[in-house]
């Protein structure tokens, strides 16, 4: 009998890579994706189409609004998105508080109610400036609650939480994601929103610069050609 997995899918580069690795190891997939009050919908559009891309089934889209306390720019529109390039050792204005505590949590449930015994994860620890919920020992704290918080937890039947790319390079995440097969023109990664993105914020730049680092620049943006495509 096939095992299952749920993949936390955005409809970014990592969360799409993370959840054709799922299928790669052999579980059938279910996506879970957050409508959190985030800046716009586009990563959305983005992850129902790798959904369907993939060939997944079943595709659940949660409505949970931090944007009622904000505390980021990307739930709260007065926050403008810092587009001067990535600092080193400072957490970003881009962090959102909790939210990858209340994704997993949620995600946690679905698995035990469909009988998943995997939650795929596409935190990454490497390219980004610190989030502390992207960190390895954050996810091994993680794995203890839900070995403790569940009936099939304490039947030692937790699911496995499973970050395949939490120590990749965003160049090694692209690397995969072709060998894959995963259509990276169709995730969706920039904080903006735009129709195409905008090439500026930290997630485009870490993008675009990896693309043109794997000798993949016609998948990046305008100004990441210009900028890293040396």
């Amino acid at each position: 009998m096939t095992q299952k997995a749920i993949a936390l899918l955005s409809g970014g580069l990592d969360s799409s890579t993370t959840a054709a690795q799922a299928i790669a190891d052999g579980y059938e997939t279910i996506a879970l994706s957050f409508r959190y009050g985030q800046r716009h919908d586009r990563e959305l559009e983005a992850a129902q189409a790798i959904a369907k891309e993939l060939h997944l089934t079943e595709h659940y889209i949660i409505d949970i609004d931090l944007a009622q306390w904000g505390g980021s720019a990307l739930t709260d529109q007065n926050v403008s998105v810092p587009t001067d390039g990535v600092k080193p050792d400072i957490i970003p204005i881009t962090y959102v508080p909790g939210r990858n505590t209340v994704f997993i949590a949620i995600a946690l449930s679905l698995a035990e109610a469909k009988g998943a015994s995997a939650i795929y994860l596409g935190i990454n620890a490497v390219d980004y400036s610190g989030y502390p919920d992207c960190r390895p020992e954050y996810l091994a704290a993680f794995q203890q609650l839900a070995n403790l918080s569940s009936k099939v937890g304490l039947e030692g039947k937790a699911p496995k939480l499973v970050a395949p790319l939490v120590k990749d390079s965003k160049a090694d995440i692209v690397r995969r994601a072709l060998q894959l097969g995963v259509p990276i023109q169709e995730t969706y990664s920039c904080y903006q929103g735009g129709e195409t993105p905008c090439g500026l914020c930290d997630s485009c730049r870490i993008r675009d610069r990896a693309l043109c680092e794997v000798g993949r620049p016609d998948l990046a943006t305008p100004i990441g050609r210009s900028l890293y495509n040396l």
